[in-house]
């Protein structure tokens, strides 16, 4: 009896399934519709998320870069009659005057000698202490690791770098300001994390062509670490282009002042040209922004390779 049941029970399932699949069959292009519905809302709350951030982030980081170029080609009389209106007359005056007066074309110069210099010795220090603490060459190698990025986070020692320079007889002058700057090593933690994302096969191909050590580095190691050196690049010349205090510390003679210490002085005790303070500031970030869109293209490729490299440290240290 109960085979017989289980026989008319089973008939009955598979005379009752074809409908069943007819009518899945219908409901398809219905559930198809709903899904696309769906992820077209899903698309349209992100795309009115992203032109939100887009809003946002123009307000707070545009609006003021478009309102200080509105007012270096303003008049100071024309400001003061509308602070926050379109300027009635447009004028490149400002521009002249702060060239002249902040003695623009030698702290110009003084600063790219300081940022590039400085730039170049970090980045050549960096990579090779960077190489064999990555590696574990070096005794104790996560020691001086921890160390490198606990001295990091020290405030900067302007009073000892003071009596430090007056010691060494490198205060006031151009080579000591940049010594200082270059023995930073700012850019350790930055290449310890990139280099451990290069195979080891590269060093060791080149021990076996009988490649030098130092060789190897210039050669082959900085080449595969080109997006990184140009991320830290942008890095190192902003940080060194718009320091002020240590300038100011370090290099009291008036030859010797970078563009920042220049535009300092246009801030007078009872009475300063806003228009030609606006000017002066645009020229003074102009560099920036062509080192910037000169190596823009290979920031982020040296940002993700040293998230990449500490990663896979990370991942190397739990196995």
């Amino acid at each position: 009896m109960r085979t017989q049941s289980a026989i008319v029970t089973t008939g009955t399932a598979e005379r009752r399934s074809p409908a069943r699949g007819a009518h899945a069959g219908a409901d398809q292009p219905g559930r198809l519709r709903t899904r696309g519905q769906a992820l077209a809302a899903r698309i349209g709350r992100l795309s009115l998320l992203h032109l939100l951030c887009i809003v946002v982030a123009v307000g707070v980081f545009g609006a003021p870069l478009i309102y200080i170029l509105l007012v270096s080609f303003n008049t100071e009389t024309g400001l003061l009659g509308n602070a926050w209106g379109w300027p009635s007359h447009f004028t490149f005056a400002n521009y002249s005057a702060a060239w002249v007066q902040g003695d623009f074309f030698r702290e110009i110069l003084n600063s790219v000698l300081y940022a590039a210099v400085t730039d170049a010795v970090s980045l050549v220090l960096g990579v090779f202490l960077a190489f064999p603490v990555s590696r574990g060459y070096l005794r104790r190698s996560n020691l001086w690791y921890a160390f490198f990025i606990f001295s990091g986070f020290l405030p900067p020692a302007l009073i000892p770098l003071f009596i430090e320079a007056r010691w060494l007889h490198i205060y006031n002058n151009r080579l000591g300001y940049m010594l200082i700057l270059s023995l930073q090593g700012a850019g350790f933690f930055f290449f310890v994390g990139y280099i451990k994302g290069i195979p080891r096969e590269r060093e060791e191909a080149a021990a076996i062509d009988g490649c030098s050590y130092i060789r190897f580095v210039f050669t082959i190691l900085m080449r595969e670490m080109k997006p990184a050196l140009a991320a830290f690049a942008v890095f190192g010349f902003v940080g060194t282009w718009n320091l002020l205090i240590l300038p100011i510390i370090l290099l009291p003679k008036t030859s010797l002042f970078p563009v920042t210490r220049g535009l300092y002085s246009f801030f007078g005790s009872y009475q300063s040209n806003e228009p030609e303070i606006a000017a002066a500031t645009i020229i003074v970030s102009l560099p920036l922004l062509v080192v910037f869109l000169v190596l823009q293209r290979y920031l982020v490729q040296g940002v993700a390779g040293g998230a990449m490299g500490v990663g896979m440290d990370k991942r190397e240290g739990q196995t």
